[in-house]
């Protein structure tokens, strides 16, 4: 009777969980970027949907060869793999709630007498004991829920780890591809200045057989058209190593994947006047730190309640005979049922070291994510500028290409009345290519920025309010 009581006033302790209760920490957060006054920060939504981001720059063959990331990415194929086993250990970790079950099947040879108890002279028999025999845990001290609790963290980390894997391999697609078309854009600039630079060769040739140009003017024509042809071979050499990154990024070896010249540049989107909700809705690398942070604190608790004692209730029931026509009945069946407690008493200070680890890990976990909360905010005011100054210099170098291109001209045409020399012409071919060259990277870099900004903001800035 006295047991039962012990029994029962255990097993009301059940559900008591030790250990720190999990609180997020508060992160400092701007009111407003810095870059833009009117983009405002939020709560986190990572859930949210983040649809096809990478259509706002409407360019076709990008958005099919982004589509076969998720599909075809090794490090998503294996960050997937990841949340799978996440999954699957919350449901190991959720089992501990119930009791274990076995059975056995035993067999040894001897003497069995009377009731199942042996006797000098028995005869030898062949022993068979069938028996079925479970055991149960009861979570007094929380240690299984907070388990549980860590576990389904780590599983919410993992499937944020997976979003990041996937908006990571997008991100990094998309700005791979846009080097790639500055890289056939350039290419054609230069191509079509090389022809330019073929005729001005031939015409300073033709002048020197007539006997009005010099060997000079020859050489330095010659000179400007090679080291232009040697750009284009140099143009070949960073095209197909972006092609072939674009190639394993979307799980196809270089050798089978190849990417059609054009000379066309996906469009600049329209930058919004106002941030729809912010960066903390959003972003799943932020969602991963702060479920690790949450999956730390319940190790905790974890730690603590080793420090109790642990009850686990034991029963058993079976049977024994020689013969099996008369195994499963009353006189052969044996069973047993109790309860059993352990509790450590010393072991050198390991208990409490591991919970000053396991507090640590929770530390640290903290400073992770604040820290990655701050390394977020500076990604979205690092872009947000970058577009704001990038469009400022397209405009000014714009101008730049123009006055350059008159300038180009106007030498050529005194050079042909034989008004200046072709040193004239060679220094304003050259700024006229440089302008048009810078052009065309700071377009490259403003499509990349915008890119890099909507990665920042967690995925397609045009959805986050809905």
């Amino acid at each position: 009777m006295k047991m039962c009581f012990i029994l029962v006033a255990m097993l009301s302790l059940s559900g008591c969980m030790v250990g720190p209760d999990y609180h997020k920490p508060d992160v400092t957060t701007p009111a407003a970027y810095k870059e833009a006054k009117d983009w405002k920060t939020a709560e986190p939504k990572d859930n949210a949907p983040r649809g096809h981001w990478w259509e706002i720059f409407g360019d076709a063959d990008l958005n099919a060869l982004v589509s076969q990331v998720e599909i075809s990415n090794q490090n998503v194929i294996a960050a997937a793999a990841s949340y799978r086993q996440a999954q699957a250990l919350l449901g190991v970790a959720q089992a501990g709630y119930f009791p274990t079950v076995t059975a056995g099947l035993s067999g040894n040879r001897g003497a069995i007498g009377t009731a199942g108890t042996a006797v000098a002279g028995s005869p030898i028999h062949n022993i068979v004991r069938p028996s079925v025999s479970a055991s149960w845990e009861p979570d007094l001290w929380g240690q299984i829920g907070r388990n549980v609790e860590a576990s389904r963290a780590s599983s919410q980390a993992s499937s944020a780890d997976l979003g990041n894997a996937l908006l990571s391999a997008q991100s990094t697609l998309v700005q791979s591809y846009f080097q790639l078309r500055v890289n056939d854009v350039e290419k054609q600039l230069l191509e079509q200045t090389g022809i330019a630079y073929e005729r001005s060769l031939q015409i300073t040739k033709n002048l020197k057989e007539a006997g009005v140009d010099n060997s000079i003017d020859v050489a330095q024509a010659e000179t400007q058209l090679r080291t232009t042809q040697a750009q284009i071979i140099d143009l070949g050499v960073q095209r197909a190593q972006l092609e072939h990154a674009i190639a394993v990024l979307i799980g196809k070896a270089p050798a089978d994947f190849q990417i059609k010249p054009t000379n066309a540049l996906p469009s600049l989107p329209q930058m919004p006047s106002a941030v729809p909700s912010a960066l903390l809705e959003r972003r799943p690398d932020i969602a991963s730190a702060e479920r690790h942070m949450a999956a730390s604190n319940a190790q905790i608790g974890v730690a603590q309640a080793a420090f109790f004692p642990a009850l686990t209730l034991t029963g058993s029931y079976g049977y024994q005979n020689s013969s099996f026509s008369q195994l499963f009945t009353a006189p052969n069946s044996f069973w047993s049922l109790g309860p059993s407690f352990a509790m450590t008493l010393f072991n050198g200070g390991a208990l409490s070291a591991q919970k000053r680890a396991a507090v640590a890990v929770y530390d640290n976990s903290v400073a992770t994510y604040r820290q990655t909360v701050l390394a977020a905010f500076q990604n979205v005011e690092d872009n947000l500028s970058a577009l704001h100054q990038l469009a400022d210099e397209a405009e000014t170098q714009q101008a730049a290409v123009k006055s350059s291109t008159e300038a180009q001209k106007l030498t050529e045409n005194q050079y042909s009345a034989g008004t200046v020399g072709y040193l004239n012409v060679v220094a304003t071919q050259a700024t006229a290519l440089s302008a048009k060259n810078s052009y065309l990277n700071i377009t490259g870099r403003r499509l990349i920025a915008n890119a890099a900004l909507i990665v920042a903001l967690g995925g397609d800035w045009q959805n986050s309010e809905k």
